[in-house]
């Protein structure tokens, strides 16, 4: 089926935000890696990823609270334990399989044993994990690029109680391959399959509060299982 005038604009609009924002984090990455650079210039990364729709909104002249690109406050309980308890629940069901299939992965293809070596500094693995990458990235992600493709990609297949359409499909493909933008890996395009279910829970849910704390629990997770199989060093 043909696009029609707007999802081609809309498409248009989403990957030239997603390149635009890749391409200057990329940069800021390169000065602080490549050229020495300060780390405290890493902290234009979650800028960029938070601020840059809210600016896109201003300019297209629409209100940026009519997308989910903040958290609600603590204050406000409910959300918080919604998203959690969805959160009990997945990580309940995944867990036992993701831990048997690290293992072996990690043993039988790359050879490496599990050593018993916990991260140093765990306080700051979360927090970084949370603050640093999960929440800006689920704002950018799922915040705007998935609200708004969903805008003109109707959203009309119900998969476990949340309707969901293209847009969260293009999404996922996006923020797989937009990794490897910043920094090559070859194995990049597995991020994919998580990325479902972050984008999964943005529709279930209404907000990104779920993604964002599964979006975190599953790169802390994997980071102490690296740092436990001795993949990489404890700090």
């Amino acid at each position: 089926m043909a696009l029609t005038v707007d999802q081609r604009a809309v498409i248009a609009e989403v990957l030239a935000l997603w390149l635009g924002v890749l391409v200057l984090i990329r940069g800021v990455v390169a000065l602080v890696q490549g050229a020495g650079f300060h780390e405290v210039f890493l902290a234009a990364v979650p800028i960029l990823f938070m601020y840059a729709p809210v600016a896109l909104c201003r300019w297209r002249g629409v209100d940026s609270y009519s997308y989910p690109l903040a958290l609600p406050a603590f204050r406000d309980g409910r959300p918080w334990w919604d998203a959690f308890r969805l959160n009990l629940i997945i990580v309940a069901i995944i867990i036992i399989p993701w831990l048997v299939g690290y293992h072996y992965w990690q043993n039988l293809v790359f050879g490496y044993e599990y050593e018993g070596i916990w991260p140093s500094e765990p306080v700051k693995l979360i927090g970084y994990h949370l603050f640093f990458v999960a929440i800006p990235e689920e704002f950018f992600y799922r915040g705007y690029l998935q609200t708004r493709l969903d805008e003109v990609f109707e959203p009309r297949w119900k998969i476990f109680g949340a309707m969901l359409g293209p847009g969260w499909l293009i999404t996922c493909v996006i923020f797989a391959f937009g990794h490897s933008i910043v920094q090559f890996q070859w194995w990049h395009f597995a991020i994919f399959f998580p990325s479902l279910v972050f984008g999964w829970m943005r529709a279930r849910t209404g907000g990104i509060v779920a993604g964002a704390l599964f979006h975190a629990w599953s790169n802390i997770t994997v980071s102490i299982l690296d740092t436990l199989y001795g993949i990489v060093p404890p700090n």
